[in-house]
């Protein structure tokens, strides 16, 4: 008998906040920013929950949380902490995706150090960047043979081991979202990144890719500091570095 997978439910939520919030007066801003600070922390002990600031890489979202647990109900109840807060109360949500962790069924014998393969749990990085997309790939491909799948994914991979810098996450949504999968890449260096990409366009699978847009950069930052990028404050913290 085989043993069920742990598996975790991914959730990418991106926020924009109000404009009108920003003309609050800067002690109102800040215990906003505290209150909201103060709401989430709980939950970075309960599971992996890590914070992403977008402001200067998008026009269209502020700030990112990337949320990874067991339990589906651990996604709502956050979610529901931040609607409560006041400053919940200024922040849309343009973007929000929800997918889950599955064993690979094409990288098992092509894993490197620190790559994904037959891990079925999002290990929380430790570097400065993630690059974020939902991936759509065509009904075409879903009517080739597992063999020639593999083949294309094979080549596939072959060019990802090229980037060792560029940690992938591949998670799964069919059924739980419009997307087929959420993509994920942590690293320290975006040029790798960009590098990567661009070379995985010359690949054959990239014909049978549909639609992997929008593209999020985010920056990995403590809670606080994503925050302060929210109104600027955060620059008073660079200028007393």
């Amino acid at each position: 008998m085989s043993i069920p997978q742990r598996r975790q439910y991914v959730r990418y939520a991106f926020f924009k906040v109000q404009t009108e919030w920003k003309r609050l007066s800067v002690a109102e801003r800040d215990e906003h920013k505290r209150e909201l600070a103060a709401a989430i922390a709980p939950f970075a002990d309960r599971f992996m929950l890590r914070t992403y600031s977008t402001v200067g890489t998008r026009g269209d979202v502020d700030l990112m949380l990337w949320g990874a647990s067991e339990q589906l109900e651990d996604h709502h109840e956050l979610a529901m902490a931040i609607s409560a807060t006041r400053l919940g109360g200024y922040l849309d949500t343009p973007y929000s995706y929800i997918a889950m962790t599955k064993r690979s069924i094409y990288v098992d014998k092509h894993t490197h150090e620190g790559q994904e393969g037959s891990r079925t749990e999002i290990r929380p990085p430790s570097t400065k960047y993630l690059f974020i997309y939902p991936f759509v790939k065509t009904r075409p491909w879903y009517r080739l043979s597992m063999e020639e799948r593999q083949e294309i994914m094979s080549e596939h991979i072959r060019v990802g081991h090229k980037y060792q810098s560029v940690r992938i996450h591949t998670t799964y949504s069919f059924g739980l979202d419009d997307q087929e999968f959420v993509v994920s890449f942590d690293t320290d260096s975006p040029g790798d990144f960009l590098d990567l990409v661009m070379e995985l366009r010359e690949s054959v699978s990239s014909s049978y890719t549909e639609r992997d847009t929008p593209i999020f950069t985010c920056i990995a930052m403590p809670i606080e500091q994503a925050l302060d990028a929210l109104d600027g404050a955060a620059l008073a913290t660079v200028g007393a570095r």
